[in-house]
């Protein structure tokens, strides 16, 4: 039985599909939320799998959000570790700051479900087991490449949507995690971007219906490979 820590940005943007995912296989999860509890009190050491959730804030924003600085070191070292790690939007952002590429806005946003192309590069990797499926995309903005990391998917929109630092770091910029059945709460705690962006709400539901089975069928794919290649149970 594993031990799973989720640094979380915002409440209803949580683990999603992962959580019973995991809770199927035995683990246990603990949520982190950023901002509230302190990061200096995770002992590393004793977590087997950390993710790095999503949230509306910038990925660069340190004067606005002082703890950022924080996390970035601590997911530097996550990394160095050779543990396992996965970086969700705002996450994979992070992951990307900490390995010293910039974050920066695209110009636009990118919200609805649409599929990925995956690069050449993903072939060997579990991204490509997502295949043609349809992911939910919600930002605005991008994370340059880190030296040395190359894209594993793109949109028409977003050139970078994921990288993998060995077997063991994995960086969405997308939504794999997301489960349908609860969009009503990024709908409501989004509502003010989705107004601004002029964004159709019943178009959204009727996509997250559409996709619902598809994306937990491509999310046990993923995962099951990349557990696989790191040994967790």
């Amino acid at each position: 039985m594993g031990t799973a820590v989720a640094l979380r940005h915002l409440a209803f943007e949580d683990l999603g599909l992962i959580e019973p995912w995991l809770r199927e296989r035995g683990w246990r999860i603990h949520y982190h939320d950023v901002g509230v509890d302190e990061l200096g009190t995770l002992d590393l050491a004793q977590v087997d799998l950390l993710v790095v959730l999503g949230g509306p804030i910038g990925a660069e924003e340190d004067a606005r959000y002082p703890y950022l600085t924080e996390e970035v070191r601590l997911l530097r070292e996550r990394i160095d570790s050779g543990r396992p790690l996965l970086g969700i939007c705002l996450g994979a952002q992070l992951m990307a700051r900490a390995l010293g590429a910039a974050v920066r806005p695209m110009g636009r946003k990118e919200i609805g479900f649409s599929p990925l192309t995956l690069t050449p590069a993903a072939r060997d990797t579990p991204l490509a087991l997502i295949g043609d499926q349809s992911v939910l995309h919600w930002h605005g903005d991008q994370f340059a490449l880190p030296p040395g990391v190359e894209s594993l998917a793109a949109t028409p929109v977003c050139p970078h949507q994921a990288f993998m630092v060995g077997d063991h770091a994995m960086a969405w910029q997308f939504h794999l995690e997301v489960d349908p059945a609860r969009i009503e709460q990024w709908l409501i705690g989004h509502t003010g971007e989705l107004t601004q962006a002029g964004l159709d709400l019943d178009a959204l539901r009727a996509q997250a219906r559409e996709h619902r089975r598809g994306l937990a069928q491509a999310l046990d794919r993923v995962l099951s490979d990349w557990f696989a290649r790191n040994r967790l149970a």
